[in-house]
């Protein structure tokens, strides 16, 4: 069957209307920063900086480091008082509402009249930047990809065992993209019972491993579900400085 210009035109749009609200987050280390960065694959967005809500930091033996916000024009950068094992950052997106043609606008149902669907957003993403941390309990981030193994030893093309938690229980039917900045739409696992997998390592630079969770939501005038963004952010093996 052959799709004309116009028909793939507006299925592009459908598509593009319906990730409009799908970006995810990471950290990255820019120009000597760790950089928060908000997107959807090669896609790298300029956001509200005071949209970053909280940030941690973590030495070898998963002690608190004090960090801070550093809360620029258009996007976060976190500042560590000494270098982490660990980081994780979380981002507060707000409500979202979807319009009946296919709008979503960053306000809750009650300020959206006709609104067909509205949902409230919340980014996170853990770093392992050291070999051998320990990692704390992660109790800040309502979504989390916990690595079952050091990911910076397991190797490119090997596989990572993780376990994804919400609200600190294994969550189980989650869907993993092994690579979020180049393959963004690409499924690589799915967790088990336990709420654990096995994602292949990717690349030797920097590995993004993501996933997406709704929790419906009752009784609340602005929205019907909480939607979860979670990363898993690591330097593959034979790259670390």
């Amino acid at each position: 069957m052959r799709i004309s210009n116009k028909t793939a035109a507006l299925l592009a749009l459908l598509a593009f209307a319906e990730h409009a609200s799908a970006h995810g987050l990471w950290t990255e280390q820019r120009r000597g920063n760790i950089e928060a960065v908000y997107g959807h694959g090669a896609e790298d967005d300029a956001f509200k900086a005071e949209k970053i809500s909280r940030a941690w930091a973590f030495d070898a033996a998963g002690k608190s480091i004090p960090v801070t916000i550093e809360r620029l024009a258009d996007h976060a950068r976190l500042k560590p008082l000494s270098a982490p094992a660990s980081l994780a950052v979380a981002l507060d997106n707000g409500a979202w509402s979807k319009t009946a043609d296919g709008k979503w606008i960053n306000q809750g149902r009650s300020q959206v009249p006709g609104a067909v669907e509205a949902l409230h957003t919340y980014k996170y993403s853990l770093s392992i930047l050291q070999a051998h941390a320990h990692l704390p309990d992660l109790k800040g981030l309502r979504m989390v990809i916990v690595p079952l193994a050091d990911p910076l030893e397991v190797g490119v093309g090997k596989p990572l065992p993780v376990r994804v938690l919400i609200d600190g229980k294994p969550a189980a039917d989650v869907k993993l993209i092994g690579d979020y900045r180049s393959a963004p739409d690409t499924i690589s696992a799915t967790t088990d019972a336990k709420g654990e997998a096995q994602v292949t390592v990717r690349n030797e630079g920097l590995n993004v491993i993501a996933a997406e969770a709704n929790q419906a939501v009752k009784g609340d005038a602005d929205i019907d579900s909480r939607g979860y963004f979670t990363s898993l952010t690591f330097i593959g093996q034979g790259h670390q400085h």
